[in-house]
């Protein structure tokens, strides 16, 4: 969702519907033995002493200021919130992975540090109201988009952070690490991981009645905006028309604030030709402004799982999404594990659908789901070892299995087991809207 570019392309050639068809199939799936792997965290950024306390605006400035210094080999970027974001290159391995990422971390850590500031893996702000830190058209323009389906927007836009781990889309040809398995084992297998690493329960520092609050904020914004298509034996014709169908959230312009259409598609874009002809420009742009459970982007890009406590808490998502999908023997494990839940979706695309949803409230309390993933944790434990992985992450994925998912537990568990804290005493539960 960041934006590291800013500013707008000048538009050039347009393109007709078929064009566009024809470019979101060619570039959504990049299909061949799977070999890299990748990962976005998302942080909160806190006062270290006081983290109730909001950080001013000011201090972010001269934090970002400072961190433009330092070199990263990693991509920093801002959120419109303020949170900061480090994008991994796509590594060889899983332990290439991991050391270039905490080697990033440790050294954003040591500037946040000398200003009293700290990075905080929650997947939702559990004390802080939306507040948008980030002025420019792109997020103008967000934001009186997403304005009109609630409150919602704002809190992902503003109040949000996740771990999003992206691997390859697999072979052309049928079998477990084949792109049409996988572009299917990313969905169901989204719901265990989901329930898995919900980590934000908490939104005006009372419970919100869901494990996955962050998950509840991308559900409140519609299934256009935030929702995937449904699963098909096509995947490359079933997200193209998605694409197509999705609505336009801005036209962008060189002056001025950017259109905020109401209604208008893709489709209905490219055959109308107004406000202005699209070009390939902003089908580039439109791609980016679609934020489905799951994503295709060449490789497939696993959004669902909530920002982790702790320094290297985003480690065992990584470590353990990697395993399931890149091992062969882990991957067919998964497959056979989630299946039986795929019938809870109701044929329905993530994530507005009941299995999704109640991943979201109830996490590992549910049974079936604390099943398959004590299953798949079990799976991706077995095959770390066999896709090299060091001691100290097999070590990591194994205290989780033991901590939490073995117990039906998951991280926003401790968040509301706090004694005296902000997590005690019912405090009603928001719905979703």
């Amino acid at each position: 969702m960041s934006d590291p570019v800013g500013g707008c392309v000048r538009p050039r050639t347009a393109v007709s519907e078929a064009e566009v068809e024809a470019l979101v199939r060619g570039i959504c799936f990049k299909t061949g033995p799977p070999r890299l792997l990748g990962v976005e965290v998302e942080w909160l950024v806190h006062e270290l002493r006081a983290p109730r306390l909001p950080v001013s605006p000011e201090r972010l400035r001269a934090l970002y200021t400072a961190l433009r210094g330092v070199p990263l080999r990693s991509a920093l970027t801002v959120e419109p919130g303020g949170q900061l974001e480090l994008s991994s290159l796509p590594a060889a391995s899983l332990t290439e992975c991991v050391r270039s990422v905490s080697a990033d971390l440790d050294a954003v850590r040591a500037v946040l540090r000398e200003d009293g500031l700290a990075l905080v893996g929650l997947g939702h702000d559990p004390w802080h109201p939306p507040r948008r830190y980030l002025r420019q058209p792109r997020y103008d323009a967000m934001e009186s988009c997403l304005d009109r389906t609630g409150a919602g927007g704002r809190f992902m836009m503003c109040a949000s952070a996740s771990v999003q781990v992206c691997v390859d889309a697999g072979h052309e040809e049928p079998g477990p690490l084949g792109h049409v398995r996988r572009w299917w084992l990313a969905h169901q297998l989204g719901a265990v991981l989901l329930a898995a690493f919900a980590n934000s329960p908490l939104s005006g520092g009372r419970p919100t009645g869901w494990r996955s609050t962050r998950q509840l904020r991308w559900t409140q914004i519609g299934s256009g905006r935030a929702g995937g298509p449904a699963l098909d034996s096509d995947p490359r014709g079933a997200w193209t028309r998605h694409v197509l169908d999705a609505p336009v959230m801005c036209v962008r312009r060189d002056g001025g604030p950017w259109d905020v259409p109401e209604g208008l598609t893709l489709r209905e874009w490219t055959r109308e030709l107004v406000p202005r002809p699209p070009t390939r420009e902003d089908l580039d742009y439109h791609l980016t402004t679609l934020f489905p459970p799951v994503r295709p982007r060449g490789h497939l890009e696993l959004r669902m799982i909530d920002a982790q406590p702790g320094d290297d808490g985003w480690i065992v998502p990584l470590a353990v999404t990697a395993a399931l999908f890149d091992d062969p023997e882990a991957a067919e494990t998964a497959y056979r594990a989630v299946k039986p839940l795929a019938e809870r979706t109701l044929g329905l695309p993530a994530p507005h659908n009941p299995l999704y949803e109640v991943a979201a409230r109830d996490a590992l309390t549910d049974p079936e789901l604390r099943e398959a993933a004590v299953v798949c944790f079990t799976a991706a434990l077995a095959a770390l070892p066999r896709l090299g992985a060091t001691a100290d992450v097999t070590d990591a994925v194994a205290g989780y299995l033991e901590r939490y998912v073995l117990r039906g537990r998951c991280p926003a568990d401790d968040l509301l087991d706090m004694p005296g804290g902000v997590g005690a005493g019912p405090h009603g539960r928001e719905t979703r809207s």
